[in-house]
């Protein structure tokens, strides 16, 4: 998942920034209103965590141009900002979360990966695609129950399919989700990243979960069950 953190305490927001890296997000960061609504409006954005406090344009205003831009994802705002009418505006604002500081990384973590979920459709942590399941809290996948170990970049593959799970995802957009920098996005690397994914998932070729339709992208194509 791609996630643009919005923060202009540079130390706050590496702290975050190195935090969700360490969970597997792809990271963008700004610490400037200006740039957080260019940023919201032209990146390919899962999430986005919004500090109010932003020079420039505050977060209400960034978070009201992403929404007048028709920008739907999810935000999370973090503010020092405690008072219930603050929360009431925010959220009529069009975000979805809100969060005081301090907090602990680990709640953050928590609320954002629930963001996500709900934003592509599902509530619960674990997706089940016949006999693979994704814990999307724990980060893990198993196989008829037998843990398969996948690397980062594997498992944001998988994740991100499961999650749009019927549709058919461009190697372009799978690309912009699951890699921040653009420099990372090789073609021939995210191919060898789906051929490995394929042969750990099914070493005997007897499931065939990913799909490929040639010139469009690919597609999870085993029955989806999260909710």
């Amino acid at each position: 998942m791609r996630i643009l953190i919005a923060e202009d305490d540079r130390a706050l927001q590496t702290e975050i920034a190195n935090a969700l890296r360490a969970h597997g997000f792809a990271v963008d960061t700004t610490g400037d209103g200006e740039e957080a609504i260019w940023c919201g409006n032209e990146y390919p954005v899962d999430v986005a965590i919004l500090d109010l406090g932003l020079p420039g344009r505050n977060g209400l205003d960034v978070l009201r141009a992403w929404r007048d831009a028709g920008r739907t994802f999810p935000v999370l705002i973090l503010t020092a900002r405690g008072r219930w009418q603050d929360k009431v505006t925010g959220l009529e604002a069009g975000a979805d979360d809100y969060l005081v500081k301090p907090f602990h990384i680990e709640e953050v973590v928590a609320r954002l990966r629930a963001l996500v979920r709900r934003s592509t459709g599902w509530s619960r942590p674990v997706i089940e695609a016949g006999p693979i399941a994704i814990d999307t809290t724990a980060q893990t996948v198993t196989v008829e129950g037998r843990p398969v170990l996948l690397t980062a970049y594997e498992y944001r593959l998988l994740e991100y399919l499961a999650l749009h799970a019927g549709e058919v995802v461009s190697k372009t957009r799978l690309g912009e989700h699951i890699y921040a920098e653009e420099i990372e996005r090789d073609s021939n690397v995210l191919e060898v990243l789906l051929t490995r994914l394929r042969r750990k998932l099914d070493p005997d070729r007897s499931l065939e979960p990913i799909e490929t339709l040639r010139g469009r992208g690919y597609r999870l194509r085993l029955p989806v069950a999260g909710d």
